[in-house]
């Protein structure tokens, strides 16, 4: 989400990145720069965890990303990207583009609306389906993960985007989720009744939203599968990448359709 909003809002030459390599091991996220990671570009740090009891010596809190560092204060501002995403919204609009905003005033309730439903049952849903250690709370996690996918999908044979006709955050939320879903979670998070490839609507949906100009490049598929099939262990012991499924983000998708009339 938030390299998303970093190349759509054009802060790229404000706002440097880092990025940890795709392995998370028992020290958490490192940055070897290395298949696809950049190595930490600030300080040459070897793990993330550094970074975070360099903001705060006595810090023993859990090491996640993103995190969106203040390089002048030394210090992190936040480290949750549905508020990250917020800030590089509007907060840099003099360097970047003021003219897009994703979370504009006349569709904040209904984006909020959508964010409180697509979150639990889909962006965390896969999670909880996944990680779930017995079969009551995986059903449970599956079902209404589908329910929620299937509503979705009936809501976009009505509209372009999820608040209308206009892209606004809720969509990009629900995308990362979306572009990963075919290639991680179908096998590793066995959230495999149907894929999205399998939903008219939400599969060229998908596609749109990926050729927004800007958004494809910060979409690694390799990145994203190295890191949920190598690192999570206690799903996936052996470490094994899958090869496939063959995926083309980049196909003509359908929803100009929606296009309001000149």
């Amino acid at each position: 989400r938030t390299l998303i909003f970093r190349a759509l809002k054009k802060l790229d030459g404000i706002i440097s990145v880092s990025v940890v390599h795709h392995f998370m091991g028992e020290n958490g996220w490192t940055f070897k720069a290395e298949d696809g990671a950049t190595g930490d570009t600030l300080y040459d740090l070897d793990f993330l965890h550094q970074i975070y009891t360099r903001a705060d010596p006595a810090y023993s809190g859990r090491v996640t990303v993103p995190v969106l560092w203040d390089k002048q204060e030394q210090t992190i501002v936040n480290n949750e990207s549905s508020e990250i995403i917020r800030m590089l919204n509007t907060a840099f609009d003099q360097w970047g583009d003021a003219g897009l905003d994703f979370y504009p005033a006349a569709l904040r309730a209904e984006i909020d609306r959508i964010n409180a439903q697509v979150y639990p049952a889909i962006n965390n849903g896969v999670y909880r389906a996944g990680f779930a250690t017995t079969q009551e709370a995986y059903e449970e996690a599956f079902g209404e993960l589908f329910q929620a996918l299937d509503a979705i999908e009936e809501r976009l044979s009505r509209q372009r985007y999820l608040a209308g006709e206009h892209i606004t955050e809720a969509d990009w939320r629900l995308f990362t989720t979306l572009v990963r879903f075919d290639p991680v979670y179908v096998g590793h998070f066995k959230c495999n009744l149907r894929r999205i490839a399998d939903y008219p609507n939400l599969s060229n949906y998908l596609r749109d939203l990926y050729q927004v100009p800007g958004v494809s490049g910060t979409v690694n598929l390799h990145h994203i599968k190295a890191h949920y099939y190598g690192s999570h262990k206690s799903i996936n012991p052996t470490g094994i990448v899958p090869v496939g499924p063959e995926l083309d983000y980049a196909a003509p998708h359908d929803r100009a359709r929606f296009r309001k009339a000149a």
